[in-house]
């Protein structure tokens, strides 16, 4: 009889070469909605990238499964990584499971599911090892991209449907704020929820100069959920008592004409720049030079913009949801805002006060030390590692 499954933090401590060499895994699937080149790809995407990529340098086979992205080619290798792109957004999750049943993407020791909002039900197919990767609930996600009779099947079904199915399977989401609401929201077993904080690239570093005038900054796809709109209707409220106060929005997404009627519609071409896709050179830039980083995202698993920012020195101001309540130390590394209202009164209150905006800015960058892609790469493998039955 096989021994029984351990508890991740029962396993030895070691780097991630010992934890391969003892777990007898060498090939692993990862299944994912979408892929680090989709024009729609964010914060999930990268996290999953720099994961794969530190597990092939390890030596692992990783193969990624995806969806097309569009201008894309239907196979690749990226950074030692497969990555194999087939169906739309919605046909890869039934040809995802099908191509795994019958093994068109090669023999596997072990599965990886990113459940991004729709599961694949890697319990219901796919034997040990096994683990999940879920950022937060997408309880407030689905009425504002699907109509609202799809928006009620996604939620009954992350809700309702798919819990029960993944109760004994790992999941490993990125912070404590968001572990807490996956037990409480879809009531998954505490014991079964692990936290692997994100890391940071290296990239991201402090800068002495910093914009003439007061610089809000934020990233992200233009989508809802990011709420870019009240955002800049926050920074409307800060101009009436810092006046010199400018808005960077750096992304794109398919609310960028909505977003432009705010614009309009509030007279603020002059001070809002809606800069679209940057590369990594002038994202390290805008954080750099910017005052504050804000963002007033209703969902976040943990709030990556935050972190990159605090790299680079520059405090945050946030809305206070799960993520952004670990990626950012309330009164510590920045604020966080219950309302909009206090969105607007952080913001005009961080702008204003050079020292406490240093003092900030000084601890985010000590505090985003702790974050590492290495470290995220090897906790996350002993999760899975956890899974492989060892003994007779």
């Amino acid at each position: 009889m096989a021994a029984p499954l351990r508890p991740p933090d029962e396993l030895p401590e070691g780097s991630l070469d010992a934890l391969i060499g003892s777990s007898g895994i060498r090939r692993i699937h990862v299944l994912a909605w979408r892929d680090l080149d989709d024009p729609e790809a964010g914060g999930s995407e990268i996290h999953a990238h720099e994961v794969a990529r530190r597990w092939a340098d390890a030596g692992l086979e990783v193969t990624f499964r995806t969806s097309h992205a569009a201008g894309h080619r239907t196979s690749i290798r990226r950074a030692g990584y497969r990555v194999v792109r087939r169906a739309g957004r919605y046909l890869v999750f039934p040809r995802a499971v099908a191509g795994e049943l019958l093994g068109a993407h090669g023999r596997r020791d072990a599965l990886v599911e990113i459940w991004n909002g729709v599961p694949f039900f890697s319990p219901l197919w796919a034997a040990n090892p096994r683990m999940v990767f879920l950022h937060h609930h997408h309880e407030l996600l689905w009425p504002m991209v699907l109509s609202p009779g799809l928006a009620r099947l996604g939620s009954f079904l992350e809700r309702r449907i798919a819990p029960p199915c993944y109760r004994n399977t790992p999941i490993v989401t990125l912070s404590e704020s968001s572990r807490a609401s996956l037990i409480r929201d879809l009531h998954l077993p505490s014991h079964g929820v692990h936290v692997v904080e994100p890391g940071i690239h290296p990239r991201f570093s402090p800068d002495a100069g910093r914009f003439p005038t007061p610089l809000v900054v934020a990233a992200g796809r233009l989508m809802p959920s990011k709420r870019f709109d009240v955002l800049i209707r926050a920074v409307t409220e800060v101009r009436r008592t810092v006046p010199d106060t400018r808005l960077e929005i750096l992304g794109e997404g398919y609310v960028e004409e909505d977003l432009l009627e705010v614009v309009a519609e509030l007279g603020a071409d002059s001070w809002v720049d809606l800069r679209g896709h940057v590369d990594d050179d002038e994202l390290v830039a805008a954080y750099r030079r910017a005052w504050v980083v804000a963002s007033a995202s209703a969902s976040e698993g943990w709030g990556m913009t935050l972190t990159e920012g605090a790299a680079c020195e520059t405090p945050a101001v946030a809305t206070r949801i799960p993520g952004h309540e670990d990626a950012v130390e309330h009164g510590v590394t920045g604020l966080l805002a219950d309302d909009e209202r206090q969105l607007a009164d952080h913001l005009a209150g961080l702008l204003a006060d050079d020292d406490r905006r240093s003092a900030f800015g000084t601890a985010a960058l000590a505090r985003s030390a702790r974050y590492d892609w290495d470290r995220t790469a090897t906790e996350a493998f002993r999760v899975l590692a956890s899974t492989a039955r060892r003994g007779p």
